[in-house]
């Protein structure tokens, strides 16, 4: 089997997104859920594919940002159209500045990528409520937006978005104007937009309409000037809006919202619990190593220099990539399961070195990686200490920063959760 450095570097980027539905993609993915305790995209699928599409469902997940919730998201894209749904997923960071969010913000991205995405299957639907909006809204921000009657909605939505997305007054003024108008956007949304199109869809034959709202989880915590913290306004206190769209919606959201007082309310708003997508163990809550997690790691990394080897096949060409097994493993155990991490010191690794990557180059990556969070760690070290001495964690908000941060990340097994400090940061002389 033939290896290609360059291809081997671009496969281990850790900004890339793996999508299932591609081929070249494909062979990269790995099934971590034996490993992570939870089979969390079965059950979104199957909460969407059990019920009639005249039953629309809402359902939340979450879990520490760059665990592999896009790839998994996209999986769950890639089933579902398998099974003959029409489906929508966006990144919403893509449209949205997401230190500064509102509901009616994320109910115009829903109507823009729903009809683009319709357009370009040829639905071409005309809310007639829309259109008055838009003439109105060109002459409250008394700047020409150039939006036809004819536009598609799609097209009017975007030029809204990117006249406001640069300018906070004009956003701060669109949004008084939209604010008490919510709920007829959300009743335009739905009777001349998701019903027609649901309709239009079950003629072709289509099993119904899902859209996957990715990168939400990503929203600041800032505070709004009514004294609410971002994440709890939009998904706590104006849940019960996010949650009357009708069709399938998979929203993703802030992870510090399962840690808060106010997860109750959350549950009580959309009448769901939100589905947390753990990391790959590589201990056991005892401290022993859980050598399914690190195998499977080991086996992502390996499968990104020869992708179409089996695990048995490429475990004999690991001294191709790395001086020793152990090297490899040593990689795996100090990502903590978390997969962006592990792919960003291999990356790291790769532009310092060529392949086979020595012990000294790992162990170079993990000191400079370790140095950075210690810079970013100011009055938690006793905090860590406890998480590291009792897996546990209380939900308050010195408690949200280990998380945000990333100094903290939590595992699944059959007794429910647990938690352990970042691997990298237990080399710091702090915690030794």
């Amino acid at each position: 089997m033939t290896f290609d450095l360059t291809r081997f570097y671009q496969a281990c980027n850790p900004n890339k997104t793996l999508d299932k539905s591609k081929a070249e993609d494909r062979q990269y993915y790995i099934d971590f859920s034996e490993v992570r305790g939870a089979e969390i995209i079965r059950e979104l699928k199957r909460t969407i594919t059990l019920l009639s599409p005249e039953s629309p469902t809402c359902q939340l997940f979450t879990g520490h940002i760059g665990c592999g919730k896009s790839t998994e998201l996209l999986r769950l894209k890639a089933e579902l159209q398998e099974q003959g749904f029409h489906v929508v997923y966006f990144e919403s960071s893509q449209s949205l500045d997401l230190a500064d969010i509102d509901i009616t913000d994320i109910l115009l991205a829903i109507a823009r990528e729903v009809s683009q995405s319709l357009e370009s299957a040829q639905i071409k639907l005309k809310p007639g409520y829309f259109q008055n909006l838009f003439t109105e809204i060109a002459e409250l921000l008394q700047t020409p937006l150039d939006i036809g009657v004819e536009a598609e909605l799609s097209v009017g939505i975007g030029k809204i978005t990117a006249k406001t997305k640069d300018s906070p007054k004009l956003r701060s003024q669109l949004r008084q104007y939209l604010e008490p108008r919510t709920n007829g956007i959300l009743e335009s949304i739905n009777k001349e937009l998701l019903i027609p199109a649901q309709e239009t869809l079950k003629k072709q034959g289509k099993s119904g309409l899902v859209v996957i709202i990715d990168n939400l989880d990503r929203i600041d915590n800032a505070v709004k000037p009514n004294g609410q913290y971002q994440p709890e306004y939009l998904f706590v206190e104006r849940g019960e809006q996010l949650n009357q769209l009708k069709c399938h919606v998979v929203y993703t959201i802030p992870l510090v919202l399962i840690f808060s007082n106010a997860l109750g309310r959350l549950t009580n708003r959309f009448g769901v619990d939100p589905k947390v997508l753990p990391m790959v163990a590589i201990k056991q809550r005892n401290g022993t190593d859980y050598q399914a997690g690190i195998t499977l790691l080991q086996e992502m990394v390996m499968k990104r220099a020869f992708p179409g080897l089996t695990w048995s096949e490429s475990q004999n060409l690991i001294t191709k990539i790395f001086d020793s097994p152990e090297t490899l493993e040593r990689l795996c155990k100090v990502s903590g399961g978390h997969l962006r991490n592990l792919l960003m010191l291999l990356f790291r690794c790769l532009q310092m070195e060529d392949t086979p990557i020595s012990h000294k180059c790992v162990e170079t990556v993990i000191k400079k990686r370790c140095n950075e969070l210690n810079l970013a760690i100011t009055d938690e070290w006793e905090l860590l200490k406890q998480v590291q001495k009792t897996k546990t964690y209380r939900g308050n908000e010195q408690y949200d920063i280990l998380l945000r941060s990333m100094f903290v990340f939590e595992y699944r097994d059959e007794e429910g959760s647990w938690f352990d400090i970042n691997p990298i940061l237990i080399e710091s002389k702090e915690l030794q």
